[in-house]
């Protein structure tokens, strides 16, 4: 049985999330259809406990109260991607990772190491840029162009080896080949001599999380890329109906 005035207060902080994190009175009340007095009161206990802050032009903002409970819930995840990687590994023979999107930073949350001894380590807290990582890759696919354009935008895609994308246009070409195929590919963009293969975590319809494995790439390559992706695809899901609302 649900609580009106908690789905009511969760409804006003998804809105804002989907505003980028910040948005107007206005805004709130046509993403959420909430009355605004129903939604000025809310943002007041929701401002009271730090969850939101209201900015100099009187717009509202996610506060730095989410932050904690965003970092102990990024920690969770980690520990229930671990079975699941595991089982990526049995698959691979290579390391398995997890990584999320924070802000226009890809972090890598959990891994399950490969058994063998030359292996992949992608240390967990790590962060880095989407455009030259499979997980980066596999997060952003299927956005909005225009989402992932300002990301690159922001970012400045530098080139960390010869075999960068660092030009927008090629990106976006090479996000839509992610979607249609459903996995990504880091062919020794991030490192040399690395490949990884990635695909996306969905909790329903939102991509929220993507898991890769990465190893040399000699071995990477010598892999049946289709069937690797397929078995991934199928741990994803079963990771992502874990994930999900009610899952």
């Amino acid at each position: 049985m649900s609580v009106q005035s908690v789905e009511r207060a969760l409804d006003v902080l998804e809105a804002l999330a989907e505003h980028g994190g910040e948005a107007g009175l206005s805004e709130i009340a046509a993403s959420t259809g909430l009355p605004y007095g129903t939604i000025h009161r809310l943002l007041q206990t929701l401002l009271a406990r730090g969850y939101v802050r209201q900015e100099s032009d009187r717009r509202y903002a996610l506060g730095g109260g989410l932050v904690r409970l965003g970092g102990i819930a990024e920690s969770m995840v980690g520990v229930w991607a671990q079975p699941y990687l595991t089982r990526m590994v049995e698959l691979s023979g290579e390391t398995a990772n997890l990584a999320v999107l924070e802000g226009d930073f890809v972090v890598y949350v959990a891994q399950v190491p490969s058994p063998r001894r030359l292996r992949m380590f992608a240390e967990v807290g790590r962060r880095v840029l989407p455009h030259s990582t499979a997980v980066g890759k596999a997060l952003l696919a299927g956005r909005p162009a225009a989402e992932s354009v300002a990301v690159f935008e922001r970012t400045g895609m530098p080139r960390r080896t010869p075999n960068t994308i660092t030009d927008i246009a090629g990106m976006l070409a090479e996000l839509d080949r992610v979607e249609e195929r459903g996995y990504a590919m880091d062919l020794g963009e991030e490192e040399l001599g690395v490949h990884c293969l990635a695909v996306p975590v969905r909790d329903g319809e939102r991509v929220v999380a993507a898991m890769s494995v990465s190893g040399p790439a000699e071995r990477i390559d010598a892999l049946d890329r289709d069937e690797l992706a397929e078995g991934m695809r199928r741990i994803a899901h079963d990771f992502g109906r874990e994930l999900a609302p009610g899952g």
